[in-house]
């Protein structure tokens, strides 16, 4: 019996020797896999070229370059020309996470599948063309409002219209009863008098 023992420790050392050293393994992994990910730089134009931006693998605006012809429109445009090449740029991240995660810790891990599903919706759907209107994750028709589409030309004042004729007498409402008593309440009667 004492031999049984003897190798039943031999047998748990090993164990848990293989056990530490696959923990270490994976750990090195998540640590490039972490090191991929962080260096993770996505960079999105304009169509005219007139803006550039890049965002880090958080989806966080790193760089923000605008041209002079940039400048020639109206402020609601450029705005939306921004946010449109930000996320732009945002959609482009999860695949490259998944490249990263599938170059380092592999696509089978569930802890990586956890990050790649986090930045899937972490980040938008790239935009739609600007002629066709914008829908959210659930399908639904997302309605945009901007400077422009709201704008409309000030009216001329008006000239000073005579007053309206009073209206016909109406019935008064009835005074309150008694114990309704209020001290602010004077009835039908100005308290001027």
């Amino acid at each position: 019996m004492p031999d049984n023992v003897g190798a039943d420790i031999g047998a748990a050392e090993r164990m848990v020797q293989q056990w530490q050293e696959r923990a270490a393994e994976k750990a090195e992994k998540f640590s490039r896999m972490q090191q991929e990910i962080e260096q993770i730089a996505v960079t999105e134009t304009s169509r005219d070229g007139s803006i550039q931006v890049t965002i880090g693998s958080n989806g966080i605006l790193r760089d923000l370059q605008l041209t002079e012809n940039a400048s020639n429109r109206p402020m609601a445009k450029l705005a939306a020309e921004i946010m449109r090449a930000v996320q732009a740029a945002q959609a482009r991240v999860p695949a490259l996470m998944q490249q990263a995660v599938a170059d380092t810790v592999g696509l089978e891990d569930p802890a990586a599948q956890h990050v790649l599903g986090e930045a899937r919706k972490s980040f938008p759907d790239p935009p739609a063309d600007e002629d066709e209107p914008r829908q959210g994750r659930s399908g639904v028709p997302q309605m945009r409002f901007g400077i422009e589409e709201d704008y409309e030309e000030p009216q001329r004042p008006q000239p000073p219209q005579r007053p309206a004729a009073p209206p016909p007498h109406q019935q008064r409402p009835s005074r309150r009863r008694p114990d309704d008593f209020d001290d602010d309440d004077f009835g039908d009667r100005s308290f001027l008098r």
